[in-house]
């Protein structure tokens, strides 16, 4: 697998709770795939995006390093992306 649709690889990625939550945000906006805002769930990611996520009150910087067929526990979520706010500090 070399893409994935963006609001599946966000669930998939722990980054929401549900899919239907992930189609949410990036519907209202809160998405961008390596500064573009994306509005549609269906669009595909692949490896070495950077998403912008804004989720709340924080920003979340990732890029995608992996996929996944399932969405799996904390640690399987965790290989799937790179966080780049972490990476700066």
């Amino acid at each position: 697998m070399d893409r994935q649709r963006l609001d599946k690889w966000l669930w998939h990625a722990r980054v929401v709770k549900a899919r239907t939550s992930a189609a949410a945000l990036i519907e209202a906006g809160h998405v961008r795939i390596n500064g573009v805002r994306e509005k549609s769930p269906g669009h595909a990611v692949k490896l070495g995006d950077v998403l912008t996520i804004g989720l709340d009150n924080s920003v979340r910087v990732l890029k995608v390093a992996g996929f996944s067929e399932r969405r799996g526990d904390a640690t399987a979520a965790r290989v799937l992306y790179e966080d780049l706010r972490n990476a700066r500090e």
